[in-house]
């Protein structure tokens, strides 16, 4: 089972994103502040677990944590700053969205900014050592999985149901014979072997 927390006796909140690898979409991000007794032998890495599994982790995250919070940064602007930066920001407006302000913030990885002047510490591999960032991770995916699942109604070309814009052969097949859609992440290599792409 997953650690509760890295520093005990003090309001931790869990902090990941999701979706920075993909070619379309935005990336999102969640906080998760969870009781101290909170125990889930189930929870891990959202990317261990099975669709099922999650959306099960993640209705128990919803009514069991202290405080939770879901936040977005569209294509766009991912384009304008960067995913890196983007990935960040997205983790700051989730956090900021919390009922509760956290003493000291977790997050999965190894690059993060400060966020106002609460301590943080990130951990690499972090969403499979501590719950509170496992937490994090269901809900940033989930949340962002429902909304690839809901554009890809308008453009169901590139199977967005299925491969969520993460980069498959498919998916890349797809941008290649219909272009991009308003969705995708310009900045990103689109193609296996970039070639002029049909800019809609």
């Amino acid at each position: 089972m997953l650690k509760t927390f890295l520093n005990k006796n003090i309001i931790e909140a869990g902090c990941d994103e999701a979706g920075r690898g993909c070619l379309a979409g935005p990336v999102f991000a969640a906080a998760v502040i969870l009781p101290p007794d909170f125990k889930n032998e189930l929870l891990n890495d959202s990317k261990k677990l099975s669709e099922k599994n999650r959306y099960i982790l993640r209705e128990e995250i919803i009514q069991k944590s202290v405080s939770w919070a879901v936040s977005s940064i569209d294509n766009a602007e991912i384009d304008r700053i960067n995913i890196l930066n983007a990935s960040i920001k997205a983790m700051h407006l989730a956090i900021e969205q919390l009922k509760i302000q956290p003493e000291h913030i977790i997050v999965d990885g190894n690059r993060f900014k400060p966020y106002k002047n609460i301590p943080h510490t990130t951990i690499i591999k972090g969403d499979g050592k501590f719950m509170s960032i496992a937490a994090a991770s269901v809900l940033a995916k989930t949340f962002r999985d429902d909304f690839m699942k809901k554009v890809h109604l308008e453009y169901i070309d590139y199977e967005w149901n299925k491969n969520k814009g993460y980069p498959t052969k498919k998916h890349r097949e797809a941008i290649e014979k219909y272009g991009i859609s308003k969705y995708h992440r310009k900045s990103f290599k689109l193609l296996s072997i970039q070639t002029k792409i049909n800019f809609q």
